[in-house]
């Protein structure tokens, strides 16, 4: 395993993805949780829109960002030239940006899911922790800062976890949009699993690859929980 190129290669892209997709989908879905965790007008119909993009398969979802990211006839394309940039990124049809590209569509997918999530978090912070703020002086930043945040701790690190291990399985997207390329530029580990045992039925080395991937997933998972109580308030 260690001498397979292509599993280096996985095994590196598998780690930028994460580093890139879990900080992004939650920092996108705790500014759109804190968004609607206010009196909006419409406000049930905006928790639609940002939660459909999940419960949307993924073949739709996948099909629809190929056309965005078109390098020639694409929308987004489109509208970069139209405002003078000449030679827009390739996304998915360039080993530069097709994995950016995969990680900014399936944040937005995932994005509503975990708003969710830290929406019920958020509407379980007793409001009189804000009112004894609001009287303390205490500005909106101290309030995000010393009420919302300890409070919405525990939330955070199950959407840390859940969000930590769905980047390591990710598969979908991948093989419906680059097929691990251009190159093995969007190659992954469950990308990877696939190809060996499905693609080359070479069932035992897939298997030993799905191994080491469970237990990456299980001393990742084992580190939060050890770390948890540096940050996490269960007061």
């Amino acid at each position: 395993m260690l001498n397979d190129e292509t599993f280096r290669i996985s095994f590196v892209n598998n780690l930028i993805y994460t580093i890139g997709s879990v900080p992004l989908t939650i920092i996108i879905s705790l500014l759109l949780a804190l968004a609607l965790n206010t009196k909006l007008k419409f406000l049930n119909f905006y928790r639609v829109v940002y939660f459909l993009p999940y419960i949307t398969a993924m073949v739709a979802v996948a099909m629809i960002w190929r056309m965005l990211y078109h390098p020639r006839f694409g929308p987004i394309n489109q509208f970069l030239m139209s405002i003078g940039i000449k030679d827009p990124p390739g996304w998915i049809s360039s080993s530069k940006w097709a994995l950016p590209s995969i990680i900014f569509m399936q944040a937005w997918k995932s994005c509503g899911y975990y708003m969710v999530i830290l929406l019920a978090g958020l509407k379980g912070i007793p409001q009189q922790l804000y009112e004894a703020a609001k009287l303390d002086g205490a500005n909106s930043f101290h309030r995000f800062r010393y009420v919302t945040w300890p409070m919405l701790s525990p939330t955070m690190f199950f959407v840390i976890v859940v969000s930590m291990i769905n980047s390591f399985k990710v598969f979908d997207s991948i093989n419906i949009m680059t097929e691990g390329g251009p190159g093995r530029a969007t190659n992954v580990l469950v990308f990877h699993i696939y190809r060996v045992g499905f693609i080359n039925y070479n069932f035992g080395y897939a298997s030993s690859i799905a191994l080491v991937l469970f237990l990456m997933i299980m001393i990742m998972t084992v580190i939060q929980f050890r770390g948890q109580k540096n940050w996490v308030n269960y007061t």
